[in-house]
């Protein structure tokens, strides 16, 4: 029928990826030369942010920075090191870390690539629209997240005395940037979720009908979440944490009900509404 896609025994003659008939040995090989495609990447992308590693600190410590300008204190907060080797430790995690982001469309186009024979050119393309769905929402949530930062630490703070806070708080500068960084990825990966919830819906796992019926549950999480990463009295960061996360999911709800809509339009009998 045309426009169906090609069978498996067709792949070949189509131009599909020769790789499903592949020996276990030729499966390694491959597995090999893209691993080592993908650690070339990595390593030019931890010399290239060697490079930025001034400016990614200077971006990090902003939370920091404008406690002290909140509170008039410059002298409030203050990173330390414990250990004489500590500065080039911090400096080499953050190029670690910066150069798997700036590899990462190498190396996960060599993960789609190796991939690719166990999909569907159609699920492959679905596959390359979640990663180009998921970037912008992951970094939409990491900037959220490094500006509600110092509401966070300013809240922490203030369960010291006063008295005795007025001296200033040391932070371990490896302790503050590892919790910096856990913060944004917490808040980056709830940004994904919806893109994750597509992906079940199109595999088949859970319905568009599903999703909607759950919304309830969804706005209790999407609340609680936004006051485990705001200020408790700050209602009003909370109110939009929430509210973006849960417009997040009803869009996502809406594309799952649509895929639905488009296979049973294909298939009326593939499967049976949701009660």
């Amino acid at each position: 029928m045309a426009g169906s896609l090609p069978s498996e025994g067709a792949a070949g003659e189509r131009g599909l990826p020769k790789e499903r008939r592949m020996t276990l040995a030729g499966h390694l090989r491959e597995l090999r030369r893209r691993l080592i495609i993908a650690a070339l990447a990595l390593l030019a992308g931890m010399i290239a942010s060697a490079f930025l590693t001034d400016w990614i600190i200077t971006w990090l410590t902003f939370p920091i920075q404008k406690v002290a300008e909140n509170i008039g204190d410059s002298d409030f907060t203050r990173l330390t090191f414990t250990t004489v080797t500590g500065p080039f430790d911090m400096r080499f995690r953050i190029a670690l870390i910066a150069g798997i982001v700036i590899s990462s469309p190498v190396w996960l186009w060599q993960i789609w690539r190796f991939i690719t024979p166990g999909l569907t050119r159609r699920e492959f393309w679905y596959a390359i629209g979640f990663v180009g769905a998921a970037i912008p929402l992951f970094l939409g949530g990491v900037v959220l997240a490094l500006f509600l930062l110092p509401n966070i630490i300013t809240v922490m703070s203030s369960f010291f005395p006063d008295d005795i806070a007025q001296v200033g708080q040391l932070f371990t500068a490896i302790e503050y940037y590892n919790f910096v960084f856990r913060t944004l990825v917490i808040v980056g990966i709830g940004f994904v979720t919806p893109v994750f919830i597509v992906a079940l819906n199109l595999a088949g796992v859970i319905r568009g009908k599903q999703v909607i019926l759950a919304w309830r549950w969804v706005l209790i999480v999407c609340l609680v979440f936004g006051m485990l990463v705001s200020p408790p009295a700050d209602v009003i960061t909370m109110v939009l944490v929430a509210s973006i996360l849960f417009v997040l999911y009803m869009l996502a709800a809406l594309l799952c009900v649509l895929f639905d809509w488009r296979r049973r339009k294909k298939n009326p009998d593939l499967f049976v509404d949701v009660d």
